[in-house]
């Protein structure tokens, strides 16, 4: 039995030897293996059948529940359903907005409304005018013709009067171009307004589309929780080797705590003073009375300290705080200290 102000000893640490730890696992996985192969060859059939029965019942459903196949057709009815509905409220809001985003652009820029106007006014007008030739045009045609065959001493003949009508159908033909370009002029203009604009702020997602994938965000997470689980006997393997180095590594950490929380109580022995030692009943186990007391009646006990193997033998502070305070010293850290020379 060790005295009372002996320090005990430091808990020794395990020497870590990997080469050992490694081999004593390839030895062991060698003892067992034969075994693992005979169960794979007598049960791998029976765990396969298994499985493909899940993955069929998944798939088509029991009696009393659809399978993947019957509810992914309920699934797309309604999300048939939500679409047809959302794109026609995208239809709805889109013609809503259009008469609202053409007065605002309208208001935004006045002057390019009264281009647009003037643009689109000038084209209705061409293409009025190149329906028919004006009375001056008509003129200008018969003219032409006239002087073109007089000027060769011919009288006016068919072939003048088919001239005329060539004259006709050609300037005719010019006003149509003219028109066309002024027709093209006018859509180029209200397609840089208001179309193209107002394409960029309605080009948006619409409530469909984001419906639509919200829908098939929903099909495709249901199909991932839903997959049938297999058995794989690696799973048991790895949680065992898991679970003992924790084990392993819990003991090395509360032996390693123990041994800091001992050696902080120990060096606080030695931090007292002489002849005073921590003896706070906190401290101590396995506690057990000598049937002996001190000279003024304090009891003896035999104790070890936390943490400690060592036994030591001694008095509680807590007996001897009752019976003569005067010996009792509290430390900084809140427990009891005896000072034996005054016991």
């Amino acid at each position: 039995m060790g005295s009372l102000f002996s320090k005990p000893k430091t808990p020794s640490v395990p020497k870590v030897d990997i080469e050992k730890d490694i081999r004593q696992y390839v030895s062991g996985y060698q003892k067992v293996l034969p075994d693992v192969i005979s169960s794979e060859r007598e049960y791998r059939p029976q765990f396969l059948g298994l499985n493909l029965g899940d993955v069929s019942t998944f798939l088509r459903g029991t009696d009393d529940q659809m399978g993947l196949f019957g509810l992914g057709r309920l699934s797309q009815q309604e999300t048939s359903r939500n679409l047809a509905a959302a794109r026609e409220a995208d239809l709805a809001s889109m013609m809503g907005m259009a008469p609202q985003f053409r007065g605002f652009a309208q208001t935004l820029s006045p002057e390019a409304q009264a281009q647009v106007e003037a643009s689109a006014a000038e084209a209705a007008r061409a293409t009025q005018a190149a329906r028919q030739l004006t009375p001056q045009e008509q003129r200008m045609a018969e003219q032409t013709a006239r002087e073109a065959y007089a000027s060769r001493g011919r009288l006016m003949g068919n072939e003048a009067v088919a001239s005329e009508i060539l004259n006709r159908e050609g300037i005719l033909g010019q006003k149509r171009a003219e028109a066309a370009q002024a027709r093209n002029r006018a859509f180029g203009q209200a397609q840089e307004f208001y179309t193209q604009p107002g394409l960029m702020a309605l080009g948006s997602a619409p409530l469909s589309y984001q419906a639509g994938q919200q829908q098939l965000g929903m099909g495709l997470g249901a199909i991932g929780s839903a997959t049938p689980q297999m058995i794989n006997p690696d799973v048991g393997v790895n949680v065992g080797m898991a679970q003992r180095a924790q084990q392993t590594n819990a003991a090395a950490a509360g032996a390693q705590a123990q041994s800091g929380w001992a050696s902080g109580i120990f060096g606080a022995l030695g931090s007292i003073g002489k002849g005073i030692a921590m003896s706070d009943i906190s401290l101590k186990t396995d506690i057990a009375p000598t049937g002996e007391t001190t000279k003024t009646g304090i009891p003896i006990y035999t104790y070890r300290y936390h943490g400690d193997k060592q036994k030591y033998r001694g008095v509680m502070a807590q007996d001897v705080e009752r019976i003569q305070p005067n010996a009792v010293v509290q430390t900084e850290s809140g427990y009891l200290a005896v000072d034996y020379s005054k016991l």
